[in-house]
């Protein structure tokens, strides 16, 4: 037996493992309809060993560094990733409603999205809230408002993602306030937030804080779950947005990256360990429309990251180097007109994102450039991620697509651009230097104009819009948001208020300030302050007076 042989059988008895013991679910041995059996590895026949070493060495193993091919040796073999549906509005009631509807479909795990007033730290009674409570995310500000959320949802049974990021230490504080109250051990919640505040600068405008005390708390949020909650994901470094706002692909991974590179930085400036924080890191992608670069997009975010991660900052424990990451259908690529074709567009992208090697995925709507999804479009956006899994076949095989000339090409080449967008960025002083100098939203801002252009000349085509365009009556079969759900969210929050312990909340508020002026650790007090019924608003602008607010 050749030592390629060696290397291939060692490679294939760990990626079998994970098999036996995590989804006695999934049909073994792989086949397809013909019978024919799917390898875990897929190797070209007729190579001599030195060919079959040249081609291992270029393409390595799923599993192992730089993880270009997958973060697991069996990828969907093993399990599959985790099915969210993104979900929330109008008030609490109304959005746990929706989840048990979810979980009952079969989404694996939640998905919460929050109102504005919730993502800028404002309770749903205060002026800035008016027109707003309840209208792109469910209202989010007080304890009890948690508690009807996730009201019987077993929180040690499933995970949650939150997309919030200035005031994600709140919402955690809230999440885990309920889980103690359930009876459920910290070190048994799963979940992730968001709580990357340097794309919000950059593309999406929902900052509360300057950089420097976003980072504080950031950090403080990476050393707190370190102890207290160490299966939590404490940040999901986000390109979504950043794609949303127009960027290409290559921007995406270099502007994302170049966040992830200044949040492990002020980690280490803070005194915590590359491994043991790295650990705990998650990415957050767009799945676009040019399928192939999609693909090669994820696999190069992957093997970037694990490079940066060893070999700029040290790391030695290859879980510290895994990009592992969710993805979400681009939400900018559908279009009101003939709704309907953009099951086609998220079917596609979520592929694409399946190919790539996702961990986690969403998949949009049809409707959603109309309104909030309605159950049934949820569903059939859930399904779609089903059949992917259950009919495709492409989850038999570890990065499948791995060796195609066109996806290695790019994949290589989204990686060389990246990387020198990430020197400019280092050039500058860092990702808080380039966007003090608006350099990414420049960057951006200059690739949405000149896609813009290519559709206004019919150079890029948009089925449905600017080609292949009829003439139909306005999609009618909407979600509505009940007109009542902000004068009911309003009447709860003062309720909430009147019926504390007002010195209690004061106590509790004056040690947050107390803390936040020094250098404590800011995560315990915010816990202290929600069980001592603070509210969002409150706890947000004790921290407001403390850091000041960001202007652009």
């Amino acid at each position: 037996m050749t030592k390629i042989d060696d290397e291939y059988q060692r490679w294939r008895k760990q990626s079998l493992e994970p098999f036996t013991q995590e989804a006695p679910e999934r049909k073994t041995p792989f086949q397809t309809s013909s019978g024919i059996e799917q390898p875990p590895l897929a190797l070209p026949e007729g190579l001599t060993s030195e060919q079959t070493k040249a081609y291992l060495d270029s393409l390595g193993f799923p599993g192992e560094f730089p993880f270009t091919r997958g973060v697991y040796p069996n990828m969907y073999r093993g399990r599959f990733w985790t099915m969210r549906q993104y979900a929330g509005f109008g008030d609490a009631e109304e959005s746990n409603k929706r989840y048990k509807f979810l979980l009952s479909q079969g989404v694996m795990g939640l998905s919460v999205a929050f109102d504005l007033p919730t993502q800028i730290g404002y309770d749903s009674d205060h002026a800035m809230a008016e027109g707003e409570v309840g209208k792109v995310g469910v209202a989010i500000s007080t304890l009890d408002d948690m508690l009807r959320l996730f009201d019987g949802i077993p929180m040690d049974q499933v995970s949650t993602s939150m997309t919030i990021n200035a005031s994600a230490s709140v919402l955690l504080a809230l999440y885990i306030a309920v889980a103690d109250q359930q009876g459920v051990s910290r070190s048994k919640i799963k979940g992730t937030i968001q709580n990357d505040i340097l794309k919000e600068y950059v593309a999406r405008g929902t900052y509360i804080y300057p950089p420097g005390p976003s980072l504080r708390i950031i950090t403080d949020i990476f050393a707190f779950c370190n102890k207290e909650v160490p299966q939590w994901n404490t940040i999901s470094i986000s390109g979504y947005h950043i794609r949303e706002a127009g960027s290409t692909a290559v921007q995406e991974v270099a502007f994302t990256l170049a966040h992830g590179i200044c949040y492990v930085e002020a980690a280490l400036k803070a005194g915590l360990n590359v491994d043991s924080f790295g650990r705990r890191l998650s990415f957050f992608f767009n799945a676009h429309n040019n399928f192939l670069e999609e693909v090669a997009k994820f696999r190069a975010a992957r093997r970037m990251w694990a490079r940066i991660m060893k070999e700029r900052f040290g790391a030695k424990d290859p879980r510290a180097m895994m990009l592992r990451f969710h993805t979400q259908t681009a939400g900018s690529t559908l279009t009101a007109q003939q709704p309907e074709n953009n099951i086609v567009r998220t079917s596609l992208q979520a592929l694409s994102a399946v190919l790539g090697g996702t961990q986690s995925l969403h998949t949009n709507s049809f409707d959603e450039a109309l309104a909030l999804p309605t159950e049934r479009s949820a569903q059939i956006a859930l399904r779609t991620q089903q059949i992917i899994a259950n009919e495709s076949g492409v989850t038999d095989t570890p990065d499948p697509l791995a060796g195609s000339y066109a996806v290695e090409y790019l994949t290589d080449e989204i990686e060389r651009r990246a990387l020198e967008y990430i020197k400019r960025i280092d050039d500058l002083g860092g990702a808080v230097a380039a966007v003090d100098a608006h350099f990414m939203q420049d960057e951006i801002a200059r690739a949405a104009l000149d896609y813009q252009k290519d559709v206004e000349a019919k150079r890029a085509i948009v089925v449905g819009v600017n080609q292949f365009t009829t003439k139909e009556a306005p999609y009618q079969d909407l979600q509505t948001i009940d007109a009542s759900a902000q004068r009911r969210q309003m009447e709860r929050v003062k309720a909430f208020r009147s019926k504390r312990d007002k010195a209690a909340a004061d106590k509790a508020l004056a040690d947050l300030r107390s803390g936040a002026q020094g250098t404590a650790n800011v995560m315990p007090l915010i816990i202290g302050a929600v069980k001592a019924r603070a509210t969002l608003g409150e706890i947000c602008d004790v921290m407001r007076s403390v850091f000041g607010e960001y202007r652009s």
